[in-house]
Formats: C-alpha cells, sequence, structure tokens
C-alpha cells in the first residue's frame, strides 16, 4: 500500500469513529427534571372520596349492565335525584 492509501484509510476511519461519537449524546437534564417534577406532584395528590350517593349509583349501574355513554347519564341524573332526596331514577317506569 503506498502512502496516501493508507492516509486515506485513517482519515476515512477517523471520519466514521467520529460520527458515531456524536450519535450518542445525552438528551438535555431539563426535560427529564420537568418529567419528574411534574409525576412527583400528581402523586402528591390524595384520590377523591366517593359520595354514598355515587357509589350505590355506580352499583344501580352495574346492576343494569350499562356501559359507556349510557352509564354517565345514567349516573349523573341517578345522583342529582339522590342529593335531591327523591327515588332513584332506577325505580322510574320507561
Amino acid at each position: 500500500m503506498t502512502l496516501t492509501s493508507r492516509l486515506a484509510a485513517v482519515a476515512l476511519a477517523s471520519l466514521l469513529a467520529t460520527g458515531t461519537a456524536f450519535a450518542q449524546t445525552a438528551a438535555p437534564s431539563a426535560k427529564t427534571d420537568a418529567k419528574s417534577t411534574t409525576a412527583a406532584t400528581t402523586e402528591k395528590k390524595p384520590p377523591k372520596e366517593r359520595s354514598a350517593e355515587s357509589l350505590e349509583c355506580s352499583k344501580q349501574a352495574d346492576a343494569k349492565g350499562l356501559h359507556g355513554k349510557e352509564r354517565k347519564k345514567f349516573r349523573s341524573e341517578c345522583i342529582k335525584t339522590a342529593k335531591a332526596g327523591t327515588a332513584a331514577p332506577a325505580e322510574k317506569a320507561k
């Protein structure tokens, strides 16, 4: 091999080696800190306690086998009537 071809091979190898070194840069620390701070604040919130009316209406919805929008609508009406002191909508005839 001649000197010129050896220098070309060394130059090519060094370019390939530096390309992989720059490809493995670390992520900015500001983004990881923001994510951990957000996760820490959401973990500190206590879960909401459900009222007796809400639990009873959920049981009624489960008994009827309601899901999705129908369940949400039923529970909303049930809770309103339970708080108003009237009979639950489960007793109403359709």
